[in-house]
């Protein structure tokens, strides 16, 4: 088990009703946090880990194997619109 610090950020913030929390996971994986979030928030943070991204360590990733970096706070990020 390991505990992660998540920030969440505009769609990502309205679908977990907070603006960041603590969790332990079981498995510290981006995979591991989006099966984490989808079950506790369902549908709409769903919504968000399918397009969105996380910010890891400074290093924005949307590789669901990617091993988490624990020291940092990891960003839920949703898909931004270009303009």
């Amino acid at each position: 088990m390991a505990e992660v610090h998540v920030r969440y950020f505009a769609a990502a913030e309205e679908a977990a009703g907070r603006p960041e929390e603590r969790l332990d996971l079981p498995e510290p994986t981006i995979e591991g946090l989006q099966r984490e979030l989808v079950a506790r928030y369902g549908e709409p943070m769903e919504r968000v880990v399918r397009s969105g991204s996380f910010l890891v360590g400074g290093i924005v990733s949307r590789d669901p194997s990617r091993e988490l970096t624990l020291a940092t706070p990891v960003d839920v990020l949703p898909p931004f619109a270009g303009g």
